[in-house]
């Protein structure tokens, strides 16, 4: 088959196979790797040349790695630590341990077997947070926790994949010949990205970003990416590895939310191919062969994780019906565990028959899970705490409010913020602002307003309310359509320039509008008519009178808004009325 039919055939059994396997609730990867199951050299045989393919499928893995190093900013990973590391470590380690006896067994030698057991253990993030998200249990105590240990176990999963050059026995890098030189080879290269991420890239980002070139700023990010990748590789390490410490650095950047928004879809695409490259080269006859070995493994697997996660949760105060739902969240086998047996065969450190078992083991672990979780919803549950606030570490950046620009505007409503210590997210799309406010500490990202995925990174589906304080009509108001159509439950506060800017606000869905010169022209009259003789209670109220009659007449006019002639009478009789409003006012206070 020639290059085009390959790709428009992985592309109709994707767009086939892994919505359906959503939909019966066995998530994406699974669909992914069905899929390549499918068409490979032991399904139909569509598809049997995977050298080449596998060699750029393998860059969604390194992706994989950028974007959860984006995600795993230093600061929240120490406000975390004690969690992370506890239940996390704990878990790993106990597992591995267990599982590493029962390799050692099955003749592998210690390397091998740890490398395995510890890829064993490692549960599939993506697979388990989406089902935690879907029962809406992410915010319990039990769902907490399991983040913890997933948060962990991403971490523990990258020096897993620098190990595997290491332990490769047909490797010839220095590293492995000369471990002193290895590690000091190691060691300046970090050394040396960390300098280029510090003193060369963040000035570069800046330089492109002031450009307003969207495209040369995702070419810049690949770039980045790519770059580290590379000479990972060229010293003996994981390709995965630089793509991690490429996103580690760059998590604390103004650039961090457009990143993640601009490398997602490269991400998923090739990540994508990655599981299907898996699924090809998973031997289905195999399964045939060794069916009883294989359903062993995989029981195995799972009692052993749910028996180390159960004394975990109970260890760290969590009751037994939670520490139980925990355990069945991270039962199962993870999408590393692909990685790791697909990179470990390739480089000769456990043979290809074995591979091909503790994938199909791996598969079979993610398919019992919703099996499992339905079979404990019927379990008798026993006293929790779940609503509770006791939550043993803090979600990801969640921050209730997000600032959509960050001018005079955008910026007054972040010090209000900042100094009732409510965290919030700002977004500005001019990249010398964004480097001018950082300068004053302000927390600020760059990033265009009008993009759903930047939203969707800045994790808007979370948050509860959306200032949209962007100074350019036209921006404003596609951002209020967008955020509405995308996030309905989040509530809008919008800057408008003018009436006629606040009419269109209106009609986008923005839930309140706040006249950007309104309420300073109130404040100014209140004080003119002070200076004019009137005390300062009457001119307040006098002032809320005002402000109450021409928030009523700007709903009641929205209707009519494009009758010119209907505004004009309009106009005259809430003139009219509140003269009648005052006069009225006044004999009331004379009276008084």
């Amino acid at each position: 088959m020639s290059g085009l039919e390959i790709t428009i055939l992985l592309l109709i059994v994707s767009v086939v196979a892994v919505p359906f396997a959503k939909r019966v609730g066995l998530g994406s990867i699974l669909g992914y790797v069905a899929a390549g199951a499918l068409i490979g050299p032991f399904g139909l045989g569509i598809v049997e040349e995977l050298e080449e393919m596998q060699e750029l499928a393998e860059f969604g893995v390194v992706f994989l790695l950028f974007i959860i190093g984006l995600e795993l900013q230093p600061n929240r990973l120490w406000t975390m630590r004690k969690a992370i590391i506890g239940m996390g470590a704990a878990q790993l380690i106990g597992t591995t341990i267990i599982l590493s006896v029962f390799a050692l067994l099955f003749g592998l030698s210690w390397g091998p077997a740890i490398l395995v057991s510890c890829a064993l253990a490692l549960s599939s993030t993506a697979f388990a947070i989406q089902l935690l998200s879907e029962r809406q249990q992410l915010t319990t105590r039990h769902g907490r926790s399991a983040f913890s240990i997933l948060l962990f176990q991403d971490v523990a999963a990258i020096p897993l994949l620098a190990a595997i050059p290491l332990l490769a026995a047909t490797s010839s890098t220095a590293a492995i010949d000369d471990p002193v030189t290895g590690v000091a080879t190691a060691i300046a290269t970090l050394g040396l990205i960390f300098f280029c991420s510090r003193y060369l890239l963040q000035p570069a980002y800046r330089f492109i970003a002031s450009t307003g070139v969207k495209e040369l700023f995702v070419g810049v990010a690949l770039l980045t990416i790519l770059g580290a990748a590379y000479i990972m590789e060229h010293i003996g390490l994981s390709m995965a590895l630089g793509g991690f410490l490429a996103g580690v650095l760059l998590s604390e950047t103004e650039y961090r939310h457009e990143l993640e928004a601009d490398i997602d879809p490269f991400k998923g695409l090739l990540l994508g191919l990655f599981f299907l490259v898996v699924g090809m080269n998973a031997n289905l006859n195999v399964l045939t062969e060794e069916l009883w070995l294989i359903l062993g493994i995989t029981a195995g697997l799972i009692v052993i994780k749910i028996v180390v996660l159960l004394a975990i949760g109970r260890m760290n105060g969590l009751s037994f019906t939670q520490s139980r739902s925990m355990a069945i969240f991270l039962s199962q086998g993870g999408e590393f565990g692909f990685v790791v047996f697909t990179s470990a065969s390739a480089s000769g450190i456990i043979p290809q028959d074995i591979a091909d078992i503790l994938i199909i083991a791996v598969t079979i672990s993610m398919l019992m899970t919703p099996i499992l979780l339905l079979i404990d919803q019927r379990l008798p549950k026993g006293s929790t705490s779940d609503s509770t606030p006791q939550d043993p570490a803090p979600m990801p950046e969640e921050n209730q409010v997000i600032i959509a620009g960050f001018g005079r505007y955008g910026q007054m409503i972040g010090r209000l913020l900042s100094a009732k210590k409510i965290p919030f997210t700002a977004l500005e799309s001019s990249a010398e602002q964004v480097s001018f406010v950082r300068k004053f500490g302000n927390k600020i990202y760059f990033g265009d307003v009008t993009r759903l995925d930047l939203l969707r990174a800045a994790n808007a589906d979370k948050a509860h309310v959306f200032v949209l304080a962007v100074a350019d009509e036209e921006t404003s108001l596609k951002t209020a359509e967008m955020v509405k159509m995308h996030f309905p439950n989040l509530k809008i506060y919008a800057r408008a320039r003018n009436r006629v800017h606040a009419y269109k606000l209106m009609d986008a869905g923005a839930d309140h509008i706040y006249r950007e010169t309104f309420a300073s022209s109130l404040e100014t009259g209140s004080d003119i008519l002070e200076a004019l003789g009137l005390s300062e209670t009457e001119s307040r109220r006098v002032t809320a009178i005002f402000r109450k009659h021409d928030e009523l007449r700007l709903k009641s006019d929205h209707a009519i808004r494009n009758d010119m002639e209907k505004m004009a009478l309009s106009a005259q009789d809430w003139a009219k009325e509140l003269e009648e409003m005052f006069e009225k006012d006044k004999i009331q206070s004379e009276e008084r």
